[in-house]
């Protein structure tokens, strides 16, 4: 099943060779004007560090509180793994991320938490929301622990 609305859903894409050109499709929201809360959790994300071209990981939780549009889900892990061979610092990548969904689908709110693993020994977390969450709005916790070494 594929509809024309939605031009990656339900058919073969080739994977984005960047994120600028990663196009991310939205579909209505069938319950405009509700506050609720959509997450998507990217465990595996991963990037390149711009200088010396090694891979960086990290998980990503996208907290948003959707207003006409949803993000749609293929689109979203074919925006993530265009980051995959690009090269850009962790503070970079999770508010490009942010942004590009802001930009995409106008929510009412949006928070990301880019939990980054260590690069030369130290993990960066990266935290980015475009305003305070609405007025109750359920809001939980995202789930991710401080990174821990060994100790």
């Amino acid at each position: 099943m594929s509809d024309d609305s939605i031009p990656q859903l339900g058919r073969a894409v080739a994977a984005p060779a960047s994120p600028d050109q990663a196009v991310l499709d939205t579909v209505p929201n069938p319950h405009p004007g509700s506050l609720y809360l959509v997450r998507f959790t990217a465990p595996e994300f991963t990037s390149l560090c711009p200088v010396t071209g090694q891979p960086d990981f990290a998980h990503l939780v996208i907290d948003y509180v959707p207003d006409q549009v949803l993000v749609e889900s293929k689109a979203l892990k074919l925006f993530l793994g265009s980051f995959r061979n690009h090269g850009a610092f962790h503070e970079d990548c999770t508010l490009t991320i942010a942004q590009r969904l802001v930009d995409a689908a106008q929510p009412v709110w949006l928070r990301i938490g880019g939990y980054w693993y260590p690069r030369g020994g130290i993990p960066i977390d990266v935290f980015w929301q475009t305003d305070p969450p609405p007025d109750g709005l359920w809001l939980p916790d995202q789930g991710v622990p401080p990174y821990r070494g060994r100790g």
